[in-house]
């Protein structure tokens, strides 16, 4: 058996105090860098084997769509291996599930403003993005789960190792073999070591404690002999002074992320695959590396500190933002036009929303929270103002849809003095009308215009006919009535009577003439009206002769307007002579003794029986009107 110093057994070798015992101790200042090494140490030391190392920087996923997610999604599963995408996947779900909640719920907001009486059964929206994003986080699950439980198989197998090395280890310091082939031993071990892979994380700093343990109870308690020593700790002194000579270079680097990993690897390196030094240098060394590691600490803390300066800026100015969008989001608009400037100006704001960098991980989802409530309360505002202008617009669209039917059924009517007032009353009615959706617009427009002028085309054309035709039947009419001003009566009543009939028939076959020339129908019929006096007759008759030669006129024309307003003109005379003689009767009864002598009294009853004649000639004309009707 090899001699050991029994006293060192249970206790470290002086570097070990230092090197190997970091995590043992509670940190002086010196030393707060290295603990957070150690930490990253232990993370990387039982993550490296077999793994490629190359950074992938995490996006800013809030400022992704939905679609741009599931790609990327897609992109790092198809790409990368598992252990370089946990945190980007987990990060991307996150971000996807809260922006699907959120389109989620404006989709169901809008829904029950559209439906005030659903209830939450009835909602229902799918969206195929949703199905292609859960496919691809499934892949990345399974694989995940496989890749961690493969992982973990082969942390407690080198864990394994890793002990039946330190077993070996401490058989050598009590085998009786020489020292040339207890170094040779050693050395052999010591490669297994190096290559015995990354063991779980409960369990690494109490191995490489004992690992460590044991390399300096080898080196510190066998007698070895000096030379083959001395060239063993020369050895380890230069390749940590490689160490530390890399580890200076690194406080230089301009990426201090990238120094600081790489200064991750030197500590797992020094640690794990160098061997002690002599003891005048372990002290020196380590102290020396330990310094690099503060400054580099430090170098990477002032980075972190500038970084949540920028994190705190770009807070302050997302909740500018935020701030301007509520406050649009406030605003009175009631026209189209504004909406769209407003509008437009949100999606100025979302897109420097989404352009500014990360703010601390603390705010973030308050952030979110707030930016998704007032871009939801704009967005309210906006949808039902759109919807009540969307109502409207389509009211409308079925109010011009109506009143071209409405054209198309006068389009090739005859009747053109019922038509023509119903026409213009249309286009009247068009231009009341307000705006239609965008896509019916002109559609609308073309059909109605191409109906009105299919009308009016038509009417035009016999309206130039009809000119031509009245303008010859007024140069007819004309000598006609030159003609009857010298007519002269016979003196015999019948036969008077009937010539003047005859010359009234004779009149309406002359033809219609314009409307501006209707006045020789009123020379017409003084010359009746002196012809009339003439012979003789009744005021009754007379009228009712008078009254029927201007009915027939007017039912020659067509004109039911004009029939209509001359009835209510004659029933408006009816009541009015009614309440005259009323009137006049009433004034009687309050006088007492009435006197057929009295002047008043012959003077009223004079007028009732005028208004009494009145009202039987009235009387003859609206008969007349209701037998017509009949």
């Amino acid at each position: 058996m090899l001699n050991q110093e029994t006293d060192n057994l249970h206790k470290p070798a002086d570097g070990q105090s230092q090197e190997s015992q970091i995590n043992m101790v509670v940190p002086t200042d010196k030393e707060k860098a290295i603990d957070s090494i150690n930490a990253s140490n232990a993370e990387e030391s039982e993550n490296h084997e077999g793994h490629d190392h190359n950074h992938i920087p995490l996006e800013d996923y809030d400022s992704f769509d939905l679609e741009h997610l599931t790609k990327e999604l897609h992109k790092l599963t198809r790409l990368h291996k598992i252990s370089e995408i946990k945190d980007h996947v987990e990060e991307i779900k996150k971000v996807f599930t809260r922006k699907y909640k959120d389109l989620i719920d404006e989709k169901k907001e809008i829904f029950f403003e559209e439906n005030p009486d659903a209830n939450d059964t009835e909602f229902e929206f799918n969206l195929p993005i949703k199905t292609e994003f859960e496919e691809y986080y499934n892949v990345y699950r399974d694989k995940k789960n496989s890749f961690f439980k493969d992982q973990q198989n082969k942390l407690n197998t080198n864990y394994k190792k890793r002990l039946d090395i330190i077993e070996s280890i401490k058989a050598i310091i009590d085998d009786n073999d020489g020292i040339n082939d207890a170094l040779k031993q050693l050395n052999d071990l010591r490669d297994e070591w190096k290559n015995a892979g990354a063991i779980p994380r409960d369990k690494y700093n109490h191995v490489w404690n004992n690992y460590h343990f044991q390399i300096e109870r080898f080196y510190d308690q066998l007698h070895l002999d000096r030379e083959s020593r001395d060239l063993d700790f020369k050895h380890n002194l230069e390749q940590k002074q490689k160490i530390i000579t890399r580890a200076e270079e690194l406080l230089q680097e301009e990426d201090t992320i990238k120094a600081f990993r790489e200064l991750q690897t030197l500590h797992r390196i020094w640690r794990e695959e160098i061997g002690p030094v002599e003891r005048e240098y372990r002290e020196q060394i380590w102290e020396q590396f330990s310094e690099i590691t503060r400054l580099l600490h430090e170098k990477r803390e002032n980075l972190l500190d500038k970084l949540r300066l920028v994190e705190r800026q770009n807070l302050a100015q997302k909740v500018a933002i935020i701030s301007e969008i509520d406050k649009i989001s406030k605003l009175t608009i009631n026209n189209h036009n504004q909406w769209q400037k407003e509008i437009a100006r949100i999606e100025e704001l979302r897109n420097k929303f989404f352009a500014i960098g990360k703010v601390p991980s603390e705010n973030n989802d308050e952030v979110w929270d707030l930016f998704k409530l007032a871009t939801r309360n704009f967005n309210s505002n906006k949808n039902k103002f759109y919807k009540t202008l969307k109502k409207e617009q389509q009211d409308n669209y079925a109010k011009k849809v109506a009143l071209i039917e409405k054209a198309k059924q006068y389009r090739d009517s005859e009747d053109f003095a019922t038509a023509t007032p119903i026409m213009k009353k249309i286009q009247n009615d068009w231009k009341e009308i307000g705006h239609v959706p965008r896509k019916y617009s002109d559609i609308l427009w073309k059909e109605f215009r191409d109906t009105c002028n299919h009308y009016f085309d038509r009417l035009h054309s016999i309206r130039n006919q009809e000119n031509q035709e009245e303008l010859e039947a007024y140069e007819r009419k004309k000598k006609y009535l030159d003609l009857m001003k010298t007519f002269q009566l016979s003196g015999d009543h019948k036969t008077d009577l009937d010539e003047i009939r005859n010359h009234i028939k004779n009149w309406k076959t002359l033809g219609r003439i314009p409307q501006n020339k209707r006045f020789i129908e009123g020379k017409f019929n003084k010359v009746l009206d002196h012809l009339f006096d003439q012979l003789n007759m009744s005021r009754r008759e007379t009228e009712a002769v008078k009254f029927n030669n201007k009915l027939e006129a007017i039912l020659e024309s067509k004109d039911k307007k004009m029939l209509q307003q001359e009835a209510n003109f004659i029933q408006k005379k009816v009541d009015e002579v009614n309440n005259d003689i009323i009137q006049l009767e009433n004034n009687l009864a309050y006088i007492q003794n009435p006197s057929d002598n009295n002047s008043f009294v012959k003077e009223v009853k004079k007028n009732i029986d005028k208004l009494k004649d009145d009202l039987r000639i009235w009387q003859d004309k609206l008969d007349q009107l209701k037998n017509i009707n009949q």
